[in-house]
């Protein structure tokens, strides 16, 4: 499966935005999908996931009750809503692909498309 983000851009603090990701040339339903982030000079974090049907999501802690992650099977789309974004949530943020079910672990998503940039200013 080919994965693409898109929705990146300038946002004040406390302002929302809303990631999409793309799927292609796979079954979607066949894979959990997460979304994770990386600033500069540190680690990728895992920030949210969903299973297959949608019905199950996990949350990182900081981001717990201002993101949201959803998924449209039948566009083949997944999303990230995002609000109250503060400075620390600057990052590029990438939408990947595993077939575990397990949501709250950051490995094997083996399919990954390139990431979109979220710049919050204060």
């Amino acid at each position: 499966v080919q994965l693409q983000a898109s929705g990146g851009g300038l946002v004040q603090a406390g302002g929302s935005l809303r990631l999409s990701c793309a799927a292609s040339g796979g079954p979607f339903t066949s894979y959990t999908i997460g979304w994770f982030r990386q600033a500069p000079g540190k680690e990728r974090q895992l920030v949210a996931s969903i299973n297959w049907s949608g019905r199950d999501t996990w949350y990182a802690d900081f981001v717990k009750g201002r993101f949201t992650v959803s998924r449209d099977n039948a566009q083949n789309m997944a999303y990230l809503e995002m609000n109250n974004l503060n400075p620390e949530d600057t990052a590029v943020y990438y939408c990947a692909a595993k077939i575990s079910m397990v949501l709250n672990v950051a490995t094997g998503f083996g399919y990954e498309g390139q990431g979109t940039l979220v710049t919050v200013s204060s």
